[in-house]
């Protein structure tokens, strides 16, 4: 694998050479518009989250960890494994999406906003995976800012959300959600490029039902020794039954992005009437 240099002082320099004053704001309006080849060196990484290979929509899921693989210590905390680098470059992938996804778990013990900050770019709609509707009313993700805020809940369950916020009741016989149902529902709603964000068990589980097209993997220079994995997938007997897949290496300052190709393995979903 080619290791390839993205510092910031090159994504500045090459775009500003496009002469717009705020270059990603740039970039992200000819990625949206789609009828220009991509400026570099932001092209390389987030040209293939474009356009879909397989169906209608695009699937990205994203994982900050550390060098072991961990995603936060085993009290559960994660603020912050990765750097200003790594946390731009989730905020640029929320951007460029149309809808970022959580499960229940996550939104209860982080309470995030999921917004757009640390770039410019306009807020993506909010989901959450939430089959027996756990999360209450004053979470982050339900802050009334314009955008669409939709709770994914397993049929029959009841809940009352904020107003505004769209429940999506869902088959769920186990107490889960099927990622492919999931998805359905966003392509239904016109969402063509949708951002896996976390947890663990939600990227996952993504991951294992062949529902993603790429996978971002932000590795940070640090060793936590023990903690939360960042993927969990059913066992295998032999190093040569694991899932290999092509992947790009990028240098985001001190951190490093693995974009991993799940394409061939993705599950055809359906195809999206239109961007949001």
């Amino acid at each position: 694998m080619q290791l390839r240099n993205f510092t910031t002082q090159q994504q500045d320099s090459r775009a500003a050479a496009h002469g717009s004053s705020d270059p990603w704001q740039h970039f992200s309006n000819i990625f949206r518009s789609g009828d220009q080849p991509l400026p570099q060196p932001w092209g390389e990484i987030f040209g293939p989250l474009q356009h879909s290979t397989v169906d209608g929509i695009v699937v990205i899921g994203q994982i900050g960890q550390s060098l072991d693989g961990r995603i936060a210590t085993e009290s559960g905390h994660s603020k912050y494994i990765n750097g200003p680098a790594g946390l731009d470059h989730l905020h640029r992938l929320r951007a460029l999406v149309d809808a970022v996804v959580i499960g229940v778990g996550t939104a209860i013990a982080d309470d995030p906003q999921l917004t757009v900050r640390r770039v410019a770019g306009r807020h993506p709609a909010r989901v959450v995976i939430d089959p027996r509707g756990r999360l209450g009313n004053h979470a982050q993700v339900f802050s009334e800012d314009g955008v669409a805020r939709l709770l994914m809940v397993a049929e029959g369950t009841q809940v009352a959300p904020p107003r505004g916020v769209e429940i999506v009741p869902l088959p769920g016989p186990d107490g889960r959600l099927r990622p492919t149902d999931i998805l359905a529902a966003l392509t239904a709603r016109g969402m063509r490029r949708v951002l896996i964000e976390g947890g663990a068990d939600t990227v996952s589980r993504f991951l294992a039902s062949g529902c993603l097209d790429r996978l971002h993997v932000v590795v940070a220079p640090i060793i936590l020794g023990a903690g939360r994995p960042g993927i969990v997938l059913p066992p295998i007997e032999r190093a040569d039954q694991a899932l290999r897949v092509p992947v790009r290496t990028h240098r985001i300052d001190d951190e490093v992005l693995f974009d991993c190709d799940l394409s061939a393995q993705r599950t055809a979903i359906g195809t999206a009437s239109k961007s949001t």
